[in-house]
């Protein structure tokens, strides 16, 4: 009885010590990934949509970001909260949904391409220096698009400059302070 409970002991011991699921360093078709929030351009979720709306539009995708009603939603609160015209509503919507952030780390860092996004720079792409969110209140509130019924006030979220510089490689960002 013994060398059978012995020999039992030192498989489930080999089968153990074989087991191989917990090496994270390359892709697997089985892991999963949970969404926790989806900021694509900050204004998005946080300006534009009701507090009971977060859930839905941090667990979609942007492709169902039309069907989720989030265009409406944003052309709403542009009419209803900011009192702009049409043509402000359907243009801020338009550039808005869907609701992501392209990244090209391909392209040169020096220049306005490498991260997309329609308002800044005016040709698709921004540089981590730019303002979005005051380029997205000037859209909205302000005169960048139109210059009928603005509200000054509201055109800026009047947060100054960045606190750390810019790295010279990808992802540009520097390391967070400890």
């Amino acid at each position: 009885m013994k060398p059978i409970l012995l020999s039992v002991a030192v498989m489930a011991v080999f089968a153990t010590a074989c087991n191989d699921d917990d090496d994270i360093t390359g892709p697997t078709a089985g892991r999963e990934f949970v969404q926790i929030e989806r900021l694509g351009n900050p204004l998005v979720s946080e300006v534009f949509f009701q507090k009971r709306d977060h859930g839905l539009h941090n667990t979609s995708i942007p492709s169902t970001d039309v069907a989720n009603g989030f265009k409406t939603k944003i052309e709403t609160f542009i009419r209803d909260v900011a009192g702009r015209n049409a043509t402000v509503q359907t243009t801020v919507s338009s550039v808005l949904v869907p609701d992501m952030l392209l990244v090209f780390p391909n392209r040169n860092p020096a220049t306005s391409g490498w991260l997309g996004w329609a308002l800044a720079n005016g040709w698709g792409g921004r540089n981590l220096s730019d303002d979005v969110v005051d380029a997205g209140l000037q859209a909205v509130f302000g005169s960048l698009l139109d210059p009928n019924n603005t509200i000054a006030g509201l055109s800026s979220d009047n947060v100054g400059t960045n606190d750390k510089a810019f790295t010279t490689t990808f992802p540009y960002l520097a390391p967070p302070t400890q």
